[in-house]
């Protein structure tokens, strides 16, 4: 049943839900099957996903501005015109693939594959063409041109009329910009860097007697079709222009004679061009230079309305849920009502609005413009009718929702001045767990700390008395943001779309990650699918060492009950395309090493001396007990309890770096490289990361106070307390040969043991499976996978745009011994991309996930979602769409798949 966009309740001024910044103008656009068709002022036809935003294709279409697209879906036909006096047109194919392709005429594209069709063109100098259209049911297309001529050219006779080189544009001699200069020069404005006849695609040129001259007193700058259930008032399909003479033209189409016009009815108003025309059943819109709007009845042909929605031109007009939207050259959107009063109005452009269309994806009407700010916004006008229902929001629109009003709420755990809103977002968390059918209540932490948000959505089998459960960890607290610099694109904290992108704080990290494992579970459960419990624990001071959290899971065990998986998803991958799963963090103790004199702060001109132990002095020769000159952590037995490389780790690290150096070369020596990430994931290390000082900054004061910041990174089979007291002890004793008579003090902060999973177990066995599955295959290419020699298709696309390896994310567990890491894994080849996940491990640490495990004695997995440029706690921090909704189905198939798996408990060490 078609949608009815007419009666769809009030209009609220749309929300801005997405745009796309391109290099030049939009001057066109047309929508099509979840795509939309941008032309642009450099002649590109420009293909984006409606769902994702990710660009698609990109074609060369014309040598200049494309001026006009339309979209025949019956045909399965794209047309475009340009400056460039030729119409292009395409034909249904396979999907779309990325391309860039050239061309040069009016032309018709095939709508998949964006190959050309046709290329139309005139024996006449046209100039630029500024509309174009398509009558189905005559195969005729129909062009409104510069010269004021209308044109028109029937498709399903195309070989009777054979294209002559030497009259294409191309080749003759425009009167104008090929005319002879001063002293006999000649400069050509012929393109000399495509040849027409080489492009895919038949040419055809238009008959002479299918012109119609003088159509219009001025350029012909708009065009339509009327007829059928859209516009009833025709019998028969008819033709409407608009011109640079004010009138507005009513032609009737000849179907025994090409399509020819005849002119059928002329409705003239006044001298200021016309610039844009829509159709709303009866009634036709037209928008003039100088912002005026006439409203015609197309049954009696009389000028109803008029009135001016401002002094800037009407560049173009939509029509839908009861409302007229108007867009005008100063930037604005205005939107009326069925009696022509303004409603709204707000800025869409920095600049003029040279395009736009309406359509109703997934339910929703969508109100798209393009702008000479190089601009696309797509702009949400409301969900539209279906039958006598009003279409239900997909539930990717609701897990959007969520997030834009989740990132809303600035849950900074660092800092006091935001602990109300880090409760508001505990607060709202547990009611959309609660309005989403599952139990939720928030668990007290210690010390005041924000709570732990607990909830379980129980499996639809309620006739088994064991279902298995899985516990996904996360957490809804983020670190600090500002845009006091202006160094975001805009306020962190106001989620916006722009280029596949979702830009605020915490998208990534990790409240967009968590959403999607919710929205996966209320999909599962609405389809009745969900099999087992899933448990949901979400602290609130993950960005500040976890506080407060293992006391509250300890206290609530009872409440949480058996756990059989964990699964988390807090990190990235290693660039921005090779998908990954997380199987190692290293652990981490964070120290203070404080020495305080007895005397205050002195100046050190009067007071200093060779005689006095001063407290900086001992700090630092003590801090340098630490490390060797080459940077080797000289604690003693400090690497004791490292577990030597396996052959299988070094197979696996060795396909990794080959894999990434393959897609960019710029990562160096393959080998190098391999050794960069084993110092990163399975080396521990030690970093001395801030020094404090009582003495006032930029001062000769001798301060009574230092200190300076430890962080010694773990890895498997070492323990937070056995460094801890290596520490103490190798720091105590070198103290105690300085003889001083200051104090030292030993301050142990958070600590989180490392942790190792098995890439071999049923989880990040299902994981692996699910990511493959969502992911790929994509080309008939293979490679091995990094843990199971499987073959499989690939493609490449952009190399990544971050070569930090995730090495620095903040976050931590164990495990036991060689996992299962494929023996071979070749290089990718150039243009070729994998989507087998890499199994991976990473520098950063994770406090709650060895902890989780030990407590309920069950396997964890980690599942990075983002990409390594997702900027997760810095400026502009973003998670791209398509990841967003991938990982979400990701989520949704390891929790179908899961309870039919085997436990391998036995496997694991939790002591």
């Amino acid at each position: 049943m078609p949608a009815d966009t007419s009666n769809t309740g009030a209009l609220s001024t749309p929300a801005l839900f997405h745009k796309v910044k391109n290099e030049r103008s939009i001057l066109a656009l047309a929508v099509f099957d979840g795509r939309l068709f941008a032309g642009t002022q450099d002649g590109e036809i420009l293909v984006w996903s409606l769902k994702t935003y990710e660009r698609l294709a990109s074609i060369k279409a014309h040598n200049r501005s494309v001026l006009s697209l339309f979209v025949s879906e019956e045909d399965g036909l794209l047309f475009s015109s340009a400056r460039d006096a030729i119409v292009n047109v395409c034909q249904e194919g396979n999907a779309i693939n990325q391309s860039e392709l050239t061309a040069d005429n009016y032309q018709v594209w095939d709508i998949h594959t964006l190959v050309r069709k046709f290329s139309i063109y005139s024996v006449y100098d046209v100039g630029d063409v500024f509309c174009v259209t398509y009558s189905a049911t005559t195969k005729t297309v129909y062009l409104g041109a510069m010269n004021t001529s209308i044109q028109w050219c029937e498709l399903n006779t195309q070989d009777c009329r054979k294209a002559d080189k030497a009259r294409h544009p191309s080749e003759r001699n425009h009167r104008f910009f090929d005319s002879v200069g001063p002293g006999g020069a000649h400069a050509s404005n012929r393109a000399t860097d495509i040849d027409p006849f080489q492009e895919p695609g038949v040419l055809l040129e238009i008959d002479k007697e299918h012109i119609k001259q003088y159509a219009h007193h001025g350029y012909t700058y708009s065009m339509l079709l009327a007829g059928g259930p859209a516009c009833p008032v025709f019998a028969e399909e008819m033709l409407i222009s608009g011109g640079g003479d004010g009138s507005i033209k009513i032609w009737s189409l000849d179907i025994q004679n090409h399509g020819a016009i005849s002119e059928f009815q002329v409705m003239e108003s006044e001298d200021e061009s016309v610039l844009a025309l829509a159709i709303d059943r009866t009634l036709l819109y037209s928008g003039r230079v100088g912002g005026e709007i006439n409203v015609w009845d197309l049954d009696t042909f009389q000028l109803i309305r008029r009135f001016n929605s401002c002094s800037a031109d009407v560049q173009s007009i939509c029509v839908g849920h009861q409302s007229v939207f108007c867009g005008n050259s100063d930037g604005f959107t205005r939107a009326y009502d069925p009696a022509c009063q303004r409603m709204h109005e707000w800025q869409a452009h920095n600049g003029k609005i040279l395009a736009s269309v309406m359509t109703v994806h997934q339910g929703k009407l969508i109100y798209v413009t393009g702008g000479s700010d190089d601009c696309i916004a797509e702009w949400d006008v409301g969900r539209v009718k279906i039958g006598e229902e009003t279409s239900k929001p997909s539930y990717n629109e609701r897990l959007l929702d969520s997030l834009s009003e989740l990132v809303a709420i600035p849950t900074v755990s660092s800092k006091p001045e935001f602990a109300h809103h880090c409760r508001r977002g505990a607060s709202w968390l547990k009611s959309c767990f609660k309005d989403l059918s599952a139990d939720s209540e928030t668990l007290s932490t210690t010390d005041s700390t924000n709570p732990v948000v607990y909830a379980r959505f129980r499996g639809d089998d309620m006739q088994t008395k064991k279902r298995r459960t899985l516990l996904f960890y996360g957490h809804y607290d983020v670190v600090p943001a500002d845009n006091k610099g202006k160094s975001w694109v805009w306020d962190p904290f106001e989620m916006r779309g722009l280029n596949g992108y979702l830009y605020g704080r915490g998208v990534t990290d990790n409240k967009g990650p968590l959403l999607a494992a919710l929205y996966a579970v209320v999909e599962l459960k609405a389809a009745k699918s969900l099999q087992m419990d899933v448990v949901f624990l979400i602290e609130g001071e993950e960005e500040c060492g976890s506080k407060g959290f293992q006391e509250a899971v300890v206290k609530n065990k009872d409440l949480i009950g058996d756990i059989d998986w964990i699964l988390l998803a807090n990190s990235y991958w290693l660039d921005d395309d090779m998908p990954c799963l997380t199987y190692g963090l290293r652990g981490v103790v964070h120290a203070t090493v404080q020495i305080t004199s007895k005397r205050p702060n002195v100046h050190s001109g009067i007071d200093g001396s060779q005689g006095e132990h001063e407290a900086m002095q001992d700090l630092i020769n003590i801090l340098s007990v630490l490390t060797e000159s080459n940077g080797k952590i000289a604690i003693p037995g400090f690497d004791e309890d490292v577990l030597p490389l396996t052959l299988a780790e070094e197979r696996n690290y060795a396909a990794i770096s080959e894999a990434l150096v393959s897609r960019d070369p710029s990562r160096g020596d393959a080998q190098v490289l391999a050794q960069k990430l084993q110092a990163r994931w399975r080396k521990p290390s030690l970093t001395i990361s801030r020094f404090n000082s009582s003495a006032p900054a930029g001062t000769s004061v001798i301060p009574q106070t230092v200190s300076a910041d430890l962080s010694l990174r773990l890895v498997p089979n070492q323990t937070t307390a056995a460094i801890q007291k290596a520490l103490k002890a190798v720091l105590s004793a070198a103290f105690r040969k300085l003889n001083s008579s200051n104090e030292l003090n030993i301050i142990l902060a958070n600590a989180a043991e490392p942790w190792l999973g098995d890439p071999g177990n049923e989880i990040f066995q299902t994981l692996e499976e699910a990511v493959f599955d969502v992911w790929g295959p994509q080309a008939a290419h293979t490679r091995r996978g990094s843990v199971h020699a499987s073959g499989h298709e690939k493609r490449l696309s952009t190399p990544g745009t971050s070569d930090s390896l995730t090495g620095g994310s903040d976050h931590h567990s164990q495990a036991t011994a060689d996992s299962p890491i494929s023996p071979t894994s070749p290089t990718l080849p150039a243009g070729q991309r994998s989507w087998r996940p890499f199994f991976i491990r990473e520098g950063g640490s994770i406090p709650a996930i060895r902890f989780l495990e030990q407590e309920f004695k069950a396997p964890a997995a980690h599942l990075p979602c983002g990409q390594a440029s997702d900027k997760a706690h810095l400026d502009n921090e973003r998670l791209r769409l398509s990841n967003l909704y991938k990982s979400k189905e990701i989520f949704k198939q390891v929790f179908k798949a899961l309870p039919m798996k085997k436990l391998r408990n036995d496997t694991i060490i939790y002591e």
